[in-house]
């Protein structure tokens, strides 16, 4: 090899090494500063698309938590609404059986219709007021739960409204019987018998809907930790491998500047040739 002043070809060799280092050391400490080995689209265009495709799905699943959710509470409100009528409902035939008794007296015939006429009220008062996000689902004319259960929102549980107003499809006692008599007190008790079977076939239809939505939301749950996974399986580091990587390069660094410094002194040995 010639000796010359003008090219270093032993710097040239030391210094882009060097900087293969130094580029190396730059990429694992990036890794160790966000814990990613694949952080933005440069680094591993494939993979980061893959990676930015499955963060978009659980984004999209976020928001089937927060409809199912929602729904639940919806339904919830639901059928704590039908338990009451439920309940309300025997404690009226418990009131209308009284009253067909041809033995009373009229003062306590009208306590029992009194007593009568303020439960079926109550009835109206909950069901008008068993409303959650300005969704009622027990009222006359009530509007169905509805609630996405996929990334795209492309499919949904649907579960029925129940009317359980008074003179309704499931409450067929009306606003205007009473138990004032004995023979009114016998219609009265047929009509709440058919309500109670009717309620409970509502509420059961309305417990079977928030049974799916509660699985639904588990299956969300799993599939969205699932898809995080594999997110983090594609673009997280391995701290312990990039720890090792760091020591490795930061002393392939101090040595390459030596090599450097070696090589930068070569040319001053041409001056031994003119002594």
């Amino acid at each position: 090899m010639a000796f010359s002043v003008n090219t270093n070809a032993g710097a040239f060799a030391a210094l882009q090494n060097l900087n293969k280092t130094s580029n190396s050391l730059q990429t694992v400490q990036s890794r160790i500063n966000t814990g990613e080995k694949v952080s933005s689209a440069k680094d591993d265009a494939a993979t980061f698309a893959i990676a930015q495709k499955l963060r978009g799905d659980v984004a999209g699943l976020n928001a089937v938590k927060s409809s199912l959710d929602r729904a639940s509470s919806t339904v919830d409100v639901a059928i704590a609404a039908g338990e009451a009528v439920s309940d309300l409902l025997v404690e009226l035939k418990e009131k209308a059986v009284a009253a067909k008794d041809s033995g009373l007296d009229t003062a306590s015939r009208t306590s029992l219709n009194n007593d009568f006429t303020q439960l079926r009220s109550q009835i109206t008062s909950i069901v008008q007021n068993a409303e959650f996000n300005g969704t009622n689902v027990v009222n006359s004319g009530g509007s169905s739960v509805v609630a996405i259960t996929n990334d795209t929102g492309t499919n949904v549980i649907s579960i029925a409204a129940q009317d359980l107003s008074v003179s309704g499809t499931n409450v067929t006692l009306t606003s205007s019987q009473s138990i004032g008599t004995s023979t009114a007190a016998g219609s009265v008790v047929t009509a709440i018998e058919s309500s109670i079977a009717n309620v409970n076939d509502a509420l059961s239809a309305l417990g079977s809907g928030a049974k799916r939505i509660e699985l639904q939301r588990g299956f969300v749950d799993k599939l969205s930790d699932s898809i995080e996974v594999g997110i983090g399986n594609l673009v997280d580091a391995d701290l312990a491998k990039e720890s090792a990587n760091l020591q490795a390069l930061q002393v392939k660094q101090q040595l390459g500047l030596q090599a450097l410094s070696i090589a930068n002194q070569a040319p001053s040995t041409v001056l031994g040739l003119f002594r």
